[in-house]
């Protein structure tokens, strides 16, 4: 499905653009193209002055915060650099931007996400970011569970596996909002928005 309208209360929110997945062999988009369309994305809602999300994972040094339970693949293991969870810096330090910091794969559960997205009257969101079939999918379906309108700007968003990328944007995507490019949000912006 086409991008067909944006709510007068609408929000970006960037998954996972972050220092420490910036070197990821994203498919089938670079991150770092991932990175330059979100950031046209952020520059056009902050020039509406309507709300950007910069969503980050992080996880405590002796994992002692991470999600409890048995899994078939590793959770890592490794001591990640210094640095490697703050957001890329063409994304961060801007002013009225809304950081939210996740443990979890989708950026509402045990954030405060939802809550300012409220606050602000927010009834849309437009996601991008890395991993589609990760952090962007698991936000889209809380969000969808949480009543907003979801569109999911599908060129600026990545994943490690290209079928994995497409299952999202092809099979799960449609049932949680209307999907479209970095360019169509932006023209849907400033016809509604202009």
């Amino acid at each position: 499905m086409t991008v067909t309208t944006l709510d007068p209360k609408v929000a970006l929110v960037v998954i996972d653009l972050q220092n420490g997945l910036r070197a990821l062999p994203g498919t089938p988009h670079t991150v770092d193209d991932v990175i330059a369309r979100t950031v046209r994305l952020a520059d056009a809602f902050r020039a509406h002055e309507l709300p950007v999300v910069l969503v980050r994972a992080t996880a405590s040094p002796d994992g002692s915060d991470a999600v409890p339970g048995r899994t078939e693949t590793s959770r890592g293991g490794h001591t990640p650099s210094a640095g490697w969870d703050e957001v890329v810096p063409e994304l961060a330090g801007r002013p009225g931007d809304i950081t939210v910091t996740k443990r979890n794969w989708s950026a509402f559960y045990g954030t405060d996400l939802d809550l300012q997205l409220r606050r602000r009257g927010v009834t849309q969101i437009v996601l991008t970011g890395v991993a589609t079939s990760i952090g962007v999918e698991s936000t889209a379906r809380a969000a969808h569970e949480h009543g907003y309108h979801v569109t999911l700007a599908t060129d600026a968003m990545a994943d490690l596996d290209g079928d994995a990328h497409r299952h999202s944007t092809e099979k799960i995507f449609p049932r949680l909002g209307e999907s479209g490019s970095t360019a169509d949000v932006l023209a849907l912006l400033g016809k509604t928005h202009g």
